[in-house]
């Protein structure tokens, strides 16, 4: 469970990151550049990664309780909307509606990972990351 444990911190760090860079984007109506795709499409993989390694968890120890199941799907919903942007990537928005749209999208995944978070049993938020 270690290396699932690490990876969410990373997670957790690019997603404050990406909120307060697409809220200063859409706010300031900045210009969306490659570095700012490249910024959700990094969240993206590692949802896609933490995705991967809870599967492996998963069926490494076998277990499928109620929790587990409701942790699953609700992850599984969250990568799902963090991969959303890449529908839009070749569109004509604009790019203040591309901050904006990003912005709503990792707000999503975060509601959704906290919701997830909520259906295991005990402290899942402490800060020991080999836990």
């Amino acid at each position: 469970m270690g290396l699932h444990s690490i990876v969410r911190w990373l997670v957790v760090l690019l997603a404050i990151g990406a909120v307060f860079k697409f809220a200063m984007g859409w706010l300031q109506k900045m210009e969306y550049k490659p570095m700012d795709r490249g910024l959700m499409s990094g969240f993206t993989g590692l949802m896609d990664l933490q995705l991967l390694l809870g599967i492996i968890l998963l069926v490494g120890l076998g277990s499928y309780t109620r929790y587990q199941m409701e942790h699953s799907v609700t992850m599984l919903l969250a990568v799902g909307l963090a991969h959303l942007p890449m529908r839009w990537r070749n569109s004509a928005l604009a790019d203040d509606l591309k901050f904006r749209n990003n912005l709503f999208v990792i707000l999503g995944v975060i509601v959704l990972v906290l919701v997830a978070i909520a259906a295991l049993p005990g402290n899942r938020w402490d800060f020991n990351v080999g836990a």
